[in-house]
């Protein structure tokens, strides 16, 4: 279970598109881990405050309320409070001691985690910046939402793809720069060339022990969990479509950015990047493909601006080169160190605990199932409204065609008449 410090919790910590969806599917399939698609309420949290427009109104009394009358300290008591009766229900009865929670973007609140759950295990997923960019717009092509490196770069308008990637990943980079006891990096192009290598590396960080192919995440697909997991319905679009870990996505930025894309990227983001993440080959292919030698440092006038929008909307402050913050000593009590102790010991299942979380389990994938469906629904009707719309226009066309028949063979008989003069 996870305690009040965050024993027992795992973040998964990265920008969209860097193999996150892979990563937790595996991770699900150990019996002592709980771990579902994104669930980002921690970020809904954090932002509470903020109390956008409602239809029955009293934002600005709500800013006031938690401005005035709520204190920081009793604000994060009462947000972890409500976090871990999530965590925990989860838990409870499924066998599982480490819930991981995987949600893309939560760069967003990095200072607000540590003090929220300061003893959690926190795992940095990196891959080459590159391949998420082109995986940004692979995936967007695929789902037809359109992206444009460049235009996103550029905009003068905030731009959340454009945000993860840069600022989000220049921040988890500098967040994770020092060594930490609760951290622990894994690279994207590792984890898909060697999974089994990287699991058991990663269950040994977790203080669980490797379990016979959880990598081969194929064989699980019919699992409750994996049910749950799968019906969500976020994540990598492409991931089911595999039984396991594959190489396919690596280093095939070439094949869907162009070269105007890769210059502006790389100029964007420096070259110390590269070399601190250790894609100190992948920056040396840009450089020999767009003939352009980048500069060390970010492109601050980017950065700054990208960092003022992101301000601007989001009413955040970020404090400059944050970095993971040491673990509170005052934490590291005797009692404390009975919790983790416990953590690497096997719970005893409950075996009426195990059946009522399997059946809120399934409950939940139920709603996420009819979920997809009224979309699915939905969008039906819609495509049948348009192909109604498409038959009548077809119908339309071919009553003119008669007559436009007749005025084309009174024509000719005209031309005819005349000598073949028009």
């Amino acid at each position: 279970m996870v305690d009040v410090h965050g024993n027992g919790l795992v973040l998964l910590l990265c920008v969209p598109r860097s193999g996150s969806s892979l990563s937790t599917v595996m991770l699900q399939n150990h019996s002592r881990v709980f771990a579902t698609q994104e669930m980002w309420f921690l970020m809904n949290l954090v932002d509470l405050k903020k109390a956008d427009s409602r239809p029955y109104g009293g934002s600005a009394i709500i800013r006031q309320f938690y401005s005035a009358m709520v204190s920081d300290e009793g604000f994060e008591k009462a947000c972890r409070s409500f976090a871990l009766e999530i965590y925990n229900g989860f838990l409870e009865g499924s066998g599982a001691d480490f819930i991981v929670d995987k949600s893309p973007r939560y760069y967003y609140m990095l200072e607000w985690l540590d003090r929220l759950f300061p003893q959690s295990k926190r795992i940095h997923l990196q891959r080459s910046p590159l391949a998420i960019a082109a995986s940004y717009k692979k995936v967007n092509r695929h789902t037809g939402e359109g992206f444009e490196l460049i235009g996103s770069l550029q905009s003068p308008n905030l731009n959340m793809k454009a945000v993860d990637l840069t600022l989000g990943v220049l921040r988890l980079n500098d967040y994770f720069a020092d060594k930490h006891t609760n951290a622990y990096e894994v690279q994207y192009e590792q984890l898909v060339s060697n999974p089994r290598d990287e699991m058991e590396k990663l269950c040994g960080f977790l203080g669980i022990g490797y379990e016979e192919g959880i990598e081969q995440y194929g064989r699980f697909v019919d699992s409750t969990k994996s049910n749950m997991f799968y019906s969500m319905g976020v994540g990598d679009p492409f991931l089911s479509s595999h039984q396991e870990a594959h190489k396919d996505s690596v280093n095939n930025w070439k094949k869907i950015l162009n070269p105007q894309e890769v210059e502006l990227y790389c100029r964007v983001m420096g070259a110390d990047l590269f070399h601190r993440m250790g894609y100190s080959e992948q920056l040396e292919e840009a450089e020999q493909w767009t003939g352009v030698r980048y500069e060390a440092d970010p492109d601050e006038e980017v950065i700054s601006r990208l960092t003022c929008q992101f301000s601007e909307a989001t009413g955040s402050s970020w404090q400059q080169g944050y970095r993971m913050q040491p673990v509170d000593l005052a934490s590291n009590t005797p009692d404390g160190n009975r919790d983790n102790q416990a953590a690497n010991e096997p719970a005893a299942i409950d075996p009426t605990l195990a059946a009522l979380a399997t059946i809120r389990q399934l409950e939940a994938a139920l709603r996420a199932a009819d979920n997809r469906l009224e979309r699915g629904y939905n969008e039906r009707e819609r495509l049948k409204v348009q192909l109604a719309s498409a038959h009548s226009k077809i119908q339309r066309i071919k009553s003119l065609i008669p007559f436009g028949n007749q005025i084309s063979a009174w024509a000719s008989q005209r031309k005819i008449l005349r000598g073949g003069k028009s």
